[in-house]
């Protein structure tokens, strides 16, 4: 098991980069700081399940977690994948009801955690704060409009080859010959994240790696010809 030392800079970094938390100061971020409690939570470890109660707001601080749900079929659907400097849970400071969704570690994950009875005192006395909640819950909401669009009306190779570019954009790194995604996610992980099967995605990838758009190496994807997906996305 192995967990990365967090620093004071990177609580902050990590409550700037959400839209609840930008243009704070820095004595108002020390003083969620100062509250917040850290938790290291090994690999493959459950963090919530649907219907837990919702108390708490999270930010990755290093590794990464997995949200999904059980589908009315039974099948498990990714929702997101949260990465370090990102935040997760943020509804259940505002309204304190149960999860609506599971998390658990995809690595050895460090978590900063601001529980519901400190952090409403809080915001109560902060009034931009409210307003900047309210901004993020609607961006919310529209992502998940946006998705639900996604399956009714893409398919397969569209969602597939959107859910990449996506990746490619916030975790790309350039390698000899193209984009190196810097999120390892096996293709069930893929499954999920694009409501199909492992098998299908499989089928896909195959067919992409043959045609030089990408390629999967030691369990990373690498897009070879970027070009190829966009007129897929369009």
């Amino acid at each position: 098991m192995s967990f990365v030392r967090i620093s004071s800079r990177m609580k902050h970094d990590a409550l700037l980069a959400s839209p609840f938390f930008q243009h704070m100061s820095a004595e108002e971020l020390d003083e969620i700081i100062g509250f917040a409690t850290e938790r290291r939570i090994s690999k493959g470890t459950t963090i919530f399940t649907k219907g837990d109660p919702g108390t708490s707001m999270m930010a990755v601080m290093a590794g990464r977690v997995r949200v999904s749900s059980i589908s009315a079929d039974g099948r498990e659907v990714t929702l997101n994948v949260i990465g370090a400097g990102e935040i997760f849970g943020e509804i259940a400071l505002l309204d304190g009801k149960p999860r609506s969704a599971d998390a658990v570690t995809l690595d050895d994950t460090v978590l900063m955690v601001v529980e519901r009875k400190q952090f409403l005192p809080f915001l109560l006395k902060n009034e931009t704060l409210m307003e900047r909640m309210l901004i993020v819950l609607c961006d919310r909401l529209r992502r998940t409009s946006m998705a639900l669009e996604e399956l009714a009306l893409f398919d397969l190779p569209v969602r597939l080859a959107r859910l990449i570019t996506k990746l490619a954009r916030d975790y790309g790194r350039p390698v000899a010959g193209g984009m190196r995604i810097d999120m390892k996610l096996s293709q069930r992980d893929l499954a999920t994240l694009v409501a199909s099967s492992r098998e299908t995605v499989n089928k896909q990838l195959r067919g992409w790696r043959e045609q030089g758009v990408l390629d999967l190496v030691s369990g990373y994807i690498v897009v070879l010809n970027s070009e190829a997906l966009e007129r897929l996305v369009g």
